[in-house]
């Protein structure tokens, strides 16, 4: 014949189970659940936090911003209202978690 047979080579040592070859599939889904937390999750908390204690903040005679983009003066505040006066003799109450931004006290010379 032209072929020689081909034999079996001899066994050679097992494979080690060590930490790496089990977990070692796992480590790039970690990490990416590490940078997705700290560069997601992490700094929107914070943003969260930071319009919380502006929301808490507010008080009498701020100038505010609702979501809906009206600006007014807030007139009186109640519990997890507002009440905002967007224009001579106008007022309206507002939920203190609608609010956008709170651009502090009124100037001093509106115009009535």
């Amino acid at each position: 014949m032209f072929s020689s047979p081909a034999y079996a080579q001899a066994a050679g040592a097992p494979a080690s189970s060590g930490f790496l070859t089990s977990f070692g599939p796992l480590i790039p889904m970690i990490a990416i659940i590490a940078i997705m937390y700290f560069l997601i999750i992490r700094p929107q908390q914070s943003k969260v936090k930071q319009h919380q204690a502006m929301i808490d903040a507010v008080k009498k005679g701020d100038t505010v911003v609702t979501g809906g983009g009206t600006i007014g003066k807030v007139t009186r505040v109640d519990g997890d209202e507002i009440e905002v006066e967007i224009a001579a003799s106008t007022r309206v109450r507002v939920v203190k978690s609608t609010l956008t931004s709170v651009r502090g006290a009124a100037v001093a010379n509106d115009r009535a």
